[in-house]
């Protein structure tokens, strides 16, 4: 297979072009206003976090490499808080926890996770991931089996992870510091359908989640991490939702092969309508797929 082929795949060139970022025109935060009720900044031991809804059902909800709880934002209206409770936590140097630097490690992650839970006298959740922190949920689930009810994944990096040549390293290094590459990126994994309006707002959404520092660090963490170990004892339900607009490594038939082959039980879903971000491009849909889980796994 040809580099290009390989950077295509992974979404890495301008397959179709991108629209145009206005010149001199860089990407600006989201709007101030807020629907979070008083989200807690990271401290000591803690992740930075929210909890919305008040229901005995808890879920723990992180985020993506470009993104950090505001992409779940358009999504909340939808969610059924007195049935359920839901626990935004950011990881460290991203939103709520961009303050805390760390090793930005997969082991690290896990811990944190687990950390803020016990901090918070959290005995028993399910959880979600989206893509890179799909990793995260992978190994949560396997390390502590006892204490996880249920995984939904969405547009996860699989368990054999995401593996990158020096090529696709670079395309990705640019993202995190060249708004042109970030661009490109994100237009890819939506099937370069939206206009610049949805460019501009999941740039913004990007720059203002994650320090340079965080982003390299979990790069670096996705790329060369996979999980190991007895997969096959994975006691929680595990749902995985692609986006049919994705770019292939995140939709197709490799993705769903690891996972199979990785998890037995494993159940698959396909969004037809949304590509990477299904939360922001399909947010009623998305919140249907958790509540419906969430009610089949108690």
């Amino acid at each position: 297979m040809q580099r290009r082929d390989v950077l295509k795949g992974l979404g890495l060139t301008a397959i179709a072009a991108a629209p145009a970022l206005a010149q001199g025109t860089a990407a600006t935060a989201p709007p101030s206003t807020s629907p979070w009720s008083a989200p807690q900044l990271a401290t000591g031991g803690q992740l930075g976090r929210c909890r919305v809804g008040n229901g005995p059902a808890v879920c723990v909800v992180l985020h993506e490499w470009l993104g950090d709880h505001v992409n779940w934002e358009q999504v909340l209206p939808y969610l059924d808080p007195a049935r359920h409770t839901f626990v935004f936590m950011d990881l460290r140097g991203y939103g709520w926890s961009r303050g805390v630097s760390g090793g930005y490690t997969l082991e690290e992650a896990v811990a944190d996770v687990m950390r803020t839970a016990d901090e918070l006298a959290i005995s028993q959740f399910h959880l979600i991931g989206h893509s890179m922190s799909g990793l995260v949920a992978q190994k949560i689930a396997l390390e502590a089996p006892s204490r996880i009810q249920s995984v939904t994944l969405f547009s996860p990096v699989p368990p054999t992870g995401f593996r990158a040549d020096e090529a696709a390293l670079k395309a990705l290094n640019a993202v995190i510091d060249q708004d042109e590459a970030a661009a490109r990126a994100i237009s890819a994994r939506t099937s370069n359908r939206y206009g610049a309006g949805w460019l501009h707002r999941k740039l913004a959404i990007a720059r203002g989640a994650g320090t340079v520092e965080a982003m390299r660090g979990y790069l670096t963490m996705f790329t060369t991490s996979a999980i190991t170990g007895d997969s096959h004892a994975l006691a929680a339900p595990l749902h995985v939702v692609t986006g049919a607009l994705d770019i292939p490594f995140y939709r197709g038939e490799p993705l769903r092969n690891a996972f199979a082959l990785a998890y037995p039980r494993v159940t698959f879903e396909t969004i037809e309508d949304a590509g990477h971000y299904s939360m922001l491009e399909t947010p009623v849909r998305v919140a249907s797929i958790i509540e419906k889980q969430l009610a089949a796994t108690g």
